[in-house]
């Protein structure tokens, strides 16, 4: 399989099955594949070697036309575009004559290698990163839509307290953050070039390392010979993978969560029918099978599973092994976890909430319970843990006698109270009146009068909504100064290398 990091339209090999599928930033990245990095390392070479006395001058043109040509020969549709030095290198050969070979003086196809992996890998970090910043937008907006919308969240499976779905829906996109924070933390030490190098222990030519990282837009060098090709190029995949697997275990929660309503008779959220959102079952009228929420999961597995690749390949086997370093199975893994991110972002925007039938969930069950045992301690001193006996008394009475919260009669809890407190020295009389507690268990009175940082009140959803769009803002800055970077960078080195042609 031919893989290209960033085509426009990129297969994927899954299962047998080829998978295409586009990416924001394919258009300005086209076909940096190994062949495209060893095109620019060479062009570097030539450059930097012949202006600072490693490459006779005189012979640089020469060996310039014959890595253009080599290069217009790879780009026609059915040009050979090699992708290790020592298949490139004979078409050099071919093109220039022997002469060319001058060019690798203090070079091993070590460090070039792992200078196009790290290339390769940068630039599906910043594919990612820009899928991640999409589907965590579409995650905001959503949040800020449903600011408001009162539902049920779950703890081990059960109801468990009443929340703002917009509330809900900030969580899950502070784990996301996490994940673009792991990027850029990754990308740093990725962002480093191994030219200079060679096999493991650098080389008696006083190669200028700093000038061939500046060409091929890396951010600075990787410092130690060994390390360059031996240790960090092994790691740097699993690294990736580890990034991946949070992505698609995110992803996979999030999922997994809304799937549980599809369990319910009459669930309060759903996805949109139509297209292939849902689909219909073969032999039971009344299915709507939720098609898209299947496939998220199942592509949040297989970036998993795909990322389990490098980290099991690099088990147990001596550094500098060549068994995690495949370009294209490491760009299997990234481009699995920009397909899960953007079936996610796929399922935000298909997502269809009831406010009422949510509402209609929390006052048939007692998920706002809690408020009675943090109100008799906040306003009238009684300890939390005999509220909660008390609180959970009425729950048990209001179970077997089949009453909801709104009509639970007052009574019985002025009942429920005096018999869970006798024999103590707390007040015996139940302290608050009727209204108090017909507000307490009102979950949207529960979220308006939430309090700590962090929590679902108006206030708080403001300020948090607010603060993760300037993450997301700062985030695309981010990866528009890499791009911008390494594309300016590659310029300077198309206008290096055109002087040199041209003497």
């Amino acid at each position: 399989m031919t893989f290209y990091i960033r085509a426009p339209l990129r297969p994927l090999a899954l299962g047998g099955a080829v998978i295409c599928f586009a990416t924001a930033s394919a258009a300005q990245t086209d076909n940096r594949d190994e062949f495209f990095w060893l095109g620019e390392i060479n062009k570097a070479t030539i450059v930097i070697n012949s202006e600072e006395g490693l490459l006779d001058p005189a012979l640089a043109p020469d060996i310039a036309a014959a890595l253009q040509k080599v290069l217009d020969d790879g780009a026609q549709p059915d040009g050979e575009r090699p992708g290790t030095v020592i298949s490139f290198e004979p078409l050099l050969i071919k093109a220039g004559g022997l002469d060319v070979t001058l060019i690798h003086a203090g070079r091993s196809s070590q460090d070039m290698h792992a200078t196009y992996r790290a290339a390769i890998l940068r630039d599906g970090l910043l594919d990612l990163a820009q899928q991640l910043n999409a589907t965590s937008t579409t995650l905001v907006d959503l949040a800020q839509t449903h600011a408001d919308t009162i539902v049920p969240n779950y703890t081990n499976g059960v109801a468990a307290q009443p929340n703002s779905f917009g509330h809900y829906l900030l969580g899950h996109a502070a784990g996301l953050d996490r994940d673009a924070q792991r990027i850029r933390e990754a990308y740093a030490r990725i962002d480093r070039s191994a030219m200079g190098t060679t096999v493991l222990n650098g080389t008696s030519w006083p190669l200028n390392r700093d000038r061939m990282a500046d060409y091929l837009g890396f951010a600075g060098v990787v410092d130690n010979a060994y390390d360059a090709s031996q240790i960090s190029s092994m790691d740097q995949p699993v690294e990736v993978a580890g990034i991946v697997t949070s992505i698609a275990l995110h992803t996979g929660n999030f999922v997994e969560d809304v799937m549980t309503q599809y369990a319910q008779t009459r669930p309060w959220i759903l996805l949109e029918e139509g297209g292939d959102n849902t689909y219909v079952s073969s032999a039971m009228p009344q299915k709507r099978n939720p098609g898209l929420l299947n496939s998220a999961r199942s592509d949040a597995s297989t970036a998993v599973t795909l990322a389990m690749g490098p980290i099991i390949q690099t088990h147990n086997i001596t550094p500098g092994m060549s068994d995690p370093k495949s370009v294209d199975d490491n760009a299997a893994v990234v481009e699995a976890g920009i397909k899960a991110l953007n079936r996610l972002d796929r399922v935000l925007k298909a997502l269809r909430i009831n406010p009422e039938r949510a509402l209609e969930e929390l006052n048939a069950d007692w998920t706002a319970s809690q408020e009675l045992a943090d109100l008799l301690m906040r306003d009238h001193g009684l300890p939390f843990r005999e509220g909660h006996h008390f609180a959970s008394e009425v729950v048990s009475h209001a179970r077997e006698t089949g009453i909801g919260p709104l009509d639970f009669p007052y009574a019985e809890a002025q009942r429920i109270y005096t018999e869970t407190v006798a024999g103590t020295d707390y007040p015996q009389d139940l302290p608050i009146d009727e209204a108090t507690f017909r507000a307490t268990l009102d979950p949207v009175a529960i979220i308006r009068n939430r309090a700590t940082r962090g929590g679902p009140q108006p206030a708080e959803m403001e300020r948090m909504i607010g603060e993760a769009r300037q993450n997301l803002s700062q985030g695309q800055a981010w990866i528009d100064g890499r791009r911008e970077h390494i594309d300016a960078s590659l310029s300077n080195l198309d206008t290096a290398f055109r002087r040199v042609q041209a003497d």
